[in-house]
């Protein structure tokens, strides 16, 4: 078990629905977390699939609340997005691009497997300073609200296991196959070093 909080990481593409539940959830839990995008903007629903609402990262979670409202306020009321910004700048302020983030985690949770790639890859591109080890874990997530919620407990559930255990290190791997056989979903898993 650490000798620190387990310090946690959740990851999606546009830190918009299920990082940011996760982030919720673990919160709530008393876990030391944060949470993160990859892409290169964030990707909000639009009123067509081909017409996403595209926003820089430095962009707040009011400031795109606040669009929305003004482009269609019953559109993005009935299909969520206000309800999930509404709960989102509850939680911090805007969204934040996991390649920016210099700190350290133990433990870091992406929910599809793109975003999985991209993490590890920015991990493994940094120079390593301390050795200190990071478990990247993918558990693949649909990005809708529903499965947000139930992909978030799963996650935190992951994480209370792991926290508890003696020897992070040594159990992982067996944790891992409990919970893939538990969920009936894959899980994906590498170990980074800072």
């Amino acid at each position: 078990m650490p000798s620190h909080p387990l310090r946690v990481a959740v990851v999606c593409s546009s830190n918009q629905n299920r990082s940011m539940e996760a982030h919720n959830i673990l919160s709530k839990r008393g876990f030391d977390v944060r949470s993160f995008g990859t892409g290169t903007h964030v990707k909000l629903p639009g009123p067509t699939p081909d017409k996403p609402n595209v926003y820089d990262f430095k962009t707040t979670y009011v400031q795109m609340y606040n669009d929305l409202v003004r482009k269609d306020k019953e559109l993005y009321t009935q299909n969520g997005i206000l309800h999930m910004l509404d709960r989102n700048k509850r939680i911090k302020s805007k969204p934040e691009r996991f390649q920016n983030c210099k700190d350290r985690f133990d433990l870091v949770v992406t929910c599809e497997e793109r975003v999985y790639d991209q993490v590890v890859e920015d991990l493994n591109s940094r120079e390593q300073e301390t050795l200190q080890p990071v478990h990247v874990i993918n558990v693949d997530i649909q990005d809708n609200h529903e499965e947000a919620t139930l992909g978030a407990f799963l996650i935190c559930e992951l994480c209370q296991c792991i926290e508890h255990t003696e020897d992070m290190e040594n159990e992982i791997e067996e944790l891992l196959q409990e919970f893939e056989e538990k969920s009936n979903r894959p899980f994906l898993h590498t170990v980074c070093f800072y």
